[in-house]
């Protein structure tokens, strides 16, 4: 498949698949091996052809089927230093690394891949935009807060998947404890649907196909209430954009090139 999908997307695994004509990579592997191996089946690809695993940070979700995808398959796992000794002391086991560093950009075959600093509670956590032949994507969740940096680099993108994982009031009204409240809601936490529509309001152009919304939270949020909150962010500038959620368990809309 020549596109991108989101295989899974929440606090209980993270997994997008990227191909193109001469690279089939994933970004994150928060999920098993079987469950990412059955969902790349679905959009016709065979998991014994990816080439390489971005990894975003170190949290579990994010890094759960790196026990066998590289570990045992031997795919190569491309992160920054920090990233990588978290994973090692996660796994006690070294993988075959490919080291990048945060803020410089990168090939790997057709893709020029720039991963960015963002706001979170692990040791050096990245976004990443990616450009492919004249397209540009960016790949931004796990974040409290939008920096500038992060309105800068996803300007101008052809397609987004970006997190809008909470309604702070639903946070506030859950049953969950204090300190996962203060987390989430903390510039080092998650992004509020208000805050992702208010990035999405910046970085809307004419030229912006399709967003994501991803890494939603299953019980401070719901598809309803982020397309909602957002879309209304948008329209108090007439901006319309295409956009469809990013669900936990199973594969999202699959963008074709």
């Amino acid at each position: 498949m020549k596109g991108f999908c989101p295989l899974a997307s929440g606090s209980k695994g993270n997994c997008v698949y990227l191909g193109t004509a001469h690279s089939k990579i994933l970004i994150d592997a928060g999920i098993s091996a079987k469950a990412i191996k059955n969902r790349l089946a679905e959009i016709d690809v065979d998991i014994a052809d990816i080439d390489a695993i971005l990894i975003t940070h170190e949290h579990g979700d994010h890094i759960q089927g790196l026990k066998v995808l590289a570990y045992k398959m031997g795919i190569p796992v491309f992160a920054n230093s920090e990233t990588a000794k978290g994973i090692v002391e996660c796994f006690h086991d070294c993988p075959k690394f490919k080291i990048f560093s945060t803020g410089e950009s990168f090939e790997f075959s057709d893709l020029q891949i720039h991963p960015f600093s963002i706001q979170h509670d692990t040791l050096d956590p990245v976004a990443f935009t990616i450009k492919t032949n004249d397209l540009k994507l960016g790949f931004c969740t796990d974040l409290g807060f939008v920096t500038t940096l992060v309105q800068n680099q996803l300007q101008n993108c052809d397609y987004l998947y970006v997190e809008a994982n909470h309604q702070p009031s639903m946070v506030h009204a859950s049953s969950r404890p204090m300190v996962y409240k203060q987390r989430v809601l903390s510039r080092t936490g998650h992004l509020s649907n208000e805050a992702c529509g208010h990035l999405l309001r910046e970085v809307a152009h004419p030229g912006l196909k399709h967003v994501h919304l991803a890494h939603l939270s299953s019980e401070c949020n719901t598809p309803e209430t982020a397309l909602s909150v957002i879309h209304g962010i948008l329209q108090e500038k007439g901006i319309s954009l295409e956009m469809c959620t990013a669900p936990q368990e199973m594969i999202s809309r699959a963008i074709y090139f």
